[in-house]
């Protein structure tokens, strides 16, 4: 019988479940699997210590630890990027976004 693997390291915890799956998406997509753990444990926030109680990303190969580490540490980046001018309307947008404001056109 085939068992699943073991997620070998937490790279990631957080309150906020969309930031937990978003960072598990983010791993995914760049070939590093991963898991969500303790998904439903905030609700026991205030019989356990709410540190305890944090949604968390698991790495499943211990190969992968070191660069998922690096890769969302640079996904979760507050700097923002130089600015950019919108092919759609000509507007200048802040570096930090992927849609112009004024016409929605993608950057590219």
């Amino acid at each position: 019988m085939r068992r699943n693997p073991r997620p070998l390291k937490r790279i990631y915890s957080s309150h906020n479940l969309a930031a937990v799956h978003h960072a598990r998406n983010l791993l995914e997509n760049e070939g590093i699997r991963a898991v969500v753990k303790n998904e439903f444990l905030s609700s026991a926030m205030g019989d356990l210590p709410p540190a305890e109680c944090q949604a968390e990303v698991w790495i499943l190969l211990d190969a992968d630890a070191e660069r998922a580490e690096v890769f969302l540490k640079n996904a979760f980046s507050v700097e923002p990027g130089a600015p950019w001018i919108c092919a759609g309307c000509g507007e200048t947008c802040e570096g930090q976004f992927t849609q112009c404001w004024r016409c929605g056109a993608e950057r590219y």
